[in-house]
């Protein structure tokens, strides 16, 4: 009879002097979790680098790549340990393991917001609630496969979610699941996910980068803003290809008149006579309003070539500590674990 040991390596947080196990095979993010222990994190695929932080000593495995400290811009969501570690991430929380809640979500209503963008409303059952932090989504279970969305309600209103669906072409939700999807069907749901959202410790300014439907959790971070009646300067960077695109800007234009802590700026990419607002890139438009952006905190969420490109040009040209910047890149279905 063989008996198979699991070999456990520590993993020390260098900065706060805590520890923690990581069996062999383990993920340093889903080690941290599993203790209680709290890293910024998004996609979980390694693209959004939310979770970067410092290998300070010891190897470990990154994607099949051996990397011996010291290294920097290590992504935990890909790195496992090859013995005793010794980290740095851009910040840890102890909140205990997450309250992740599976229920059953049925379709309260349906919106066409923009030929590709569906409102989609579901209701818990009755006294079911699902607490979660604005800036966070949802898991869409399917038969053995799955789909993630943001939340863009407020997280005041917990017994309901609300998703902005954009239509994928070939998408299993988008277009096979959504489009047969009527009032009173049911889905399968699971939340909440992800650490993306607003740190309520800082009182430095806001600037929210959005692209697409990269919009739904800013929605919910803005709607979280006004419950709390909170006067921290917000300003939401909205891009996207066409005007047809910005799908609630006129929502958020009259939010814009009704607070004077909220501005929204909106960038079309593809000129249009019919546009006659900012055009190019999103991250570009925001760095020309703020060229120093060392004294605001940073969301961006949509597209992962934008969050990249944003990522390195926030740092390298606007000043911006990787501590006072959080990404959620949305990266294609049935690929990844970030949010669409």
């Amino acid at each position: 009879m063989t008996i198979t040991t699991t070999v456990a390596h520590t993993v020390t947080l260098r900065a706060s002097g805590l520890e923690f196990p990581c069996d062999e095979g383990r993920t340093v993010l889903e080690a941290a979790e599993d203790a209680g222990l709290r890293f910024p994190y998004s996609c979980r695929k390694g693209v959004c680098s939310t979770c970067q932080g410092r290998l300070v000593r010891g190897e470990l495995d990154v994607r099949g790549r051996a990397v011996v400290g010291p290294a920097s811009d290590v992504r935990f969501c890909q790195a496992r340990p090859r013995g005793d570690v010794d980290l740095v991430p851009t910040r840890v929380e102890r909140r205990g393991p997450p309250d992740r809640k599976r229920l059953p979500a049925r379709v309260f209503a349906r919106e066409q917001l923009s030929p590709g963008v569906t409102l989609l409303r579901l209701r818990f059952p009755i006294g079911r609630r699902a607490p979660f932090s604005a800036g966070q989504y949802l898991r869409v279970h399917l038969d053995g496969d799955s789909r993630n969305y943001s939340l863009a309600n407020a997280p005041q209103d917990n017994d309901r979610a609300e998703l902005h669906i954009r239509h994928v072409d070939g998408g299993r939700f988008s277009e096979e699941v959504l489009r047969g999807l009527a009032v009173d069907d049911v889905l399968d749901v699971e939340m909440p996910f992800g650490e993306f959202g607003v740190d309520e410790n800082s009182s430095r300014p806001v600037v929210l980068v959005a692209t697409g439907t990269g919009f739904a959790p800013m929605r919910s971070i803005l709607l979280d803003h006004v419950r709390c009646r909170r006067e921290r300067p917000m300003r939401l960077y909205w891009g996207a290809r066409t005007s047809a695109d910005l799908y609630l800007l006129e929502a958020a234009r009259v939010w814009a008149t009704r607070f004077p802590w909220f501005e929204v700026v909106p960038v079309v990419s593809a000129r249009t006579r019919d546009w006659t607002g900012r055009t190019g890139l999103v991250h570009e438009a925001v760095l020309a309003d703020l060229p120093d952006l060392s004294g605001h905190d940073v969301l961006t969420c949509g597209n992962p070539a934008m969050i990249s490109a944003a990522g390195a040009a926030f740092r390298m040209r606007g000043g911006l500590p990787p501590e006072q910047y959080v990404a959620d890149a949305f990266l294609p279905s049935g690929d990844r674990d970030a949010a669409a």
